[in-house]
């Protein structure tokens, strides 16, 4: 669930995945090993099949949980684990395939002691449903899995919301299984746009949240369906808990038996500190702003240095968020209306602003400007998109000083 959340912790994620890939030769070699015995190996009538699912952990990144595939046969054995979350941190070109959306993800087969491990060390929960199965059900699974892991086959280009860890192992099930499995999503709430979902999982008062909410365009504010709620693990645990498994006389629960693997005394779950937090920074930084804006009424001061950097770093954003939506791959970046308050030409309005004559346009421009805001709010309102909270401030502050400038400017044309 990494691929939208990397875009806002960009830096904190490499050291984050630095560390893990120290032990990155350690693993290939046992992925050798089990892609070797993989071609060759059948199981056995004692064999198991069940759904992995990882509860939050204590980084942005880990806020969703995880999904994975793990196959037990004692006596075979073995005890692999099918993860479809993992992707090569040596890729050719790594960074620029991440900014733009092109990164392959790829399934990686581990040994179960070892995957587990990890998520024990961030005391986070570990859940198992082992799956009612027949044998023969359970050989074309694992026929599916072992093709997955070909080295030809093992790549794919994830997608935030519709191809991820926790879609994959129910789009697998569903390939190998055809009508007999039946999903049911009948216990999931209704009414809840994809942006909604993820702040079931991430405070909205959170610099990670407030990112994805700056990054994520309106794509996400449409309801989504029940089906889709699935791109987060703990929904799609819901989902095959409520499954059946029919041969047309009989049904019978896709779980047969769901237990905790490991539960930790304290979870360790992503938080951030309050006195840092958005609401609070930002508000300070626009009180300041509002601060500024009426000493300047107040002694007629003439626009400056503020007003410039004000432009320039929203214009800034406003760059980067068009590279997201025009220059990438990423779905959830397109048609995102936060590009009505960080305008890209807000970098050129900058370094005019602080001309003793400003040229002539920039009095329409800061007009536009205003009425950008106005949009803003006027989309909010109706739903076509929604904006992070810790923004209001923000905005507010925008629209006083943005007035503010063309005051000042029309005062200085009417004096030339």
């Amino acid at each position: 669930m990494a691929n939208l959340l990397l875009l806002t912790i960009f830096s904190p994620v490499m050291k984050h995945l630095f560390l893990k890939h120290l032990f990155l030769a350690f693993f290939c070699m046992i992925l050798h090993t089990v892609r070797a015995q993989n071609n060759t190996i059948q199981l056995s009538s004692e064999a198991e099949i069940s759904l992995i699912t990882i509860g939050p952990g204590p980084e942005l990144y880990d806020s969703f949980g995880h999904t994975a595939i793990r196959v037990k046969d004692p006596r075979r054995n073995i005890d692999w684990v099918f993860n479809y979350g993992r992707f090569n941190f040596n890729t050719p070109n790594f960074y620029m395939k991440f900014a733009r959306g092109q990164l392959l993800y790829t399934l990686w087969v581990t040994p179960f002691d070892e995957f587990i491990e990890d998520y024990k060390v961030q005391r986070r929960w570990v859940k198992e449903q082992i799956l009612a199965l027949d044998t023969q059900d359970k050989k074309l699974f694992f026929d599916f899995l072992k093709n997955n892991a070909k080295d030809e086959n093992r790549e794919y280009l994830y997608d935030f919301f519709f191809d991820n860890c926790a879609t994959r192992p129910l789009d697998a099930l569903k390939s190998v299984m055809g009508k007999q499995l039946k999903i049911d999503y009948s216990s999931f709430p209704e009414g809840f746009t994809h942006r909604e979902l993820i702040r079931d999982n991430v405070h909205w008062n959170t610099w990670g949240m407030v990112g994805m909410d700056i990054a994520i365009g309106s794509v996400t504010d449409r309801l989504a369906t029940k089906e889709e709620y699935a791109f987060l693990p703990e929904y799609s645990m819901e989902a095959f808990a409520n499954s059946t498994i029919s041969d047309g006389n009989t049904k019978e629960p896709l779980v047969s038996k769901a237990e905790p693997l490991f539960i930790p005394e304290k979870e360790n779950t992503y938080k951030e500190l309050f006195v840092i937090s958005p609401i609070v920074i930002i508000s300070l930084l626009s009180l300041l702003l509002l601060y500024k804006t009426y000493t300047d009424h107040k002694n007629e001061r003439p626009l400056g240095f503020v007003d410039a950097l004000v432009l320039f770093c929203t214009g800034i954003i406003g760059i980067l968020l068009a590279f997201l939506w025009f220059g990438t791959e990423h779905t959830t970046t397109k048609w995102n209306y936060n590009l009505l308050w960080a305008f890209p030409f807000h970098i050129i309005a900058s370094f005019a602003i602080r001309k003793v004559a400003p040229p002539r346009w920039i009095y329409p421009y800061m007009k536009l400007s205003v009425i950008l805001l106005a949009l803003l709010g006027f989309h909010w309102i109706i739903g076509v998109q929604q904006y992070a909270y810790a923004l209001i401030p923000l905005f507010i502050a925008l629209a006083v000083r943005y007035m503010y400038m063309l005051k000042v400017i029309k005062k200085s044309r009417m004096t030339v």
